[in-house]
């Protein structure tokens, strides 16, 4: 798994700042803006997350390329609907010989291991076969119709790639480049950082959490997983019991960042 921090709004806690202090002034943008210092700035946002003024977050907005996570994974990221999503299309690129993930559960047991990656060359070796058929069939309806041999295949490889990808697992890899907010991006990290989130998209929210902590601490840091931001669990009796943990876990992903 792979995540970058591909680009994020300039000066994020300075742009924040400037917009809530609108809201409370007579004074000119400009004005609120050159008086913000740093210390100002971060003492502002420090008010801001503790009454849960959040609107002036959705001026700020960061964008992420994920790479080497599965399409479950994937499936549960574009689920968080206030945001920008571009995804590898299994339309239009060929997953011959297409990348997986292994759960970490699964690795574990050599048993389990075998099975599974018996089953993804299985699945690997039908995808090609699948898709090759579907390939000359099509090509072979297009010529008929009048298209030339060299048009009628590359079309014939699109369409192909749309029927074959039927056949594809949730484990198969995939890239995807997210844009949310900081309001969204603290409603994610709610739930997604939270211990009883899947461990694939868990993984992906700590290290997006991290780089949101790196670029603007004072905006993030109280986010998290509800425990953290909230200080409490909201999941009643499915609550994972570990509350103390996942504090320590942000409180050393906190103190880490820091020191960089």
């Amino acid at each position: 798994m792979k995540v970058e921090l591909l680009s994020y709004t300039p000066e994020p806690e300075k742009l924040v700042a400037t917009a809530a202090k609108l809201c409370y002034s007579n004074s000119g943008i400009t004005e609120l803006r050159d008086g913000l210092t740093p210390e100002k700035t971060r003492d502002f946002i420090e008010m801001l997350v503790s009454i849960g003024h959040e609107s002036v977050m959705e001026h700020v907005s960061f964008t992420f390329g994920i790479e080497g996570i599965s399409r479950a994974c994937s499936h549960q990221l574009v689920r968080h609907r206030i945001a920008s999503y571009s995804q590898k299309s299994q339309r239009y690129v060929s997953e011959k010989g297409f990348e997986f993930i292994t759960p970490p559960s699964v690795s574990e047991v050599p048993e389990a291991k075998a099975l599974f990656d018996r089953m993804m060359t299985e699945i690997t070796e039908n995808y090609d076969k699948l898709a090759e058929i579907l390939t000359e069939s099509r090509k072979t309806q297009l010529m008929a119709e009048g298209m030339d041999e060299k048009t009628a295949l590359s079309k014939a490889r699109k369409l192909a790639n749309e029927d074959a990808r039927f056949l594809l697992p949730n484990a198969c890899e995939t890239k995807i480049v997210v844009t949310m907010n900081v309001r969204s991006l603290f409603n994610f990290f709610r739930h997604r950082c939270c211990n009883r989130a899947q461990w694939e998209i868990r993984d992906v929210a700590d290290e997006m959490f991290r780089l949101c902590l790196g670029a603007a601490p004072n905006i993030f840091r109280y986010a998290g997983p509800s425990c953290v931001a909230d200080g409490k669990c909201p999941e009643g009796k499915m609550t994972c019991g570990k509350i103390s943990e996942v504090r320590n876990h942000f409180e050393e992903i906190r103190n880490e960042m820091s020191k960089d």
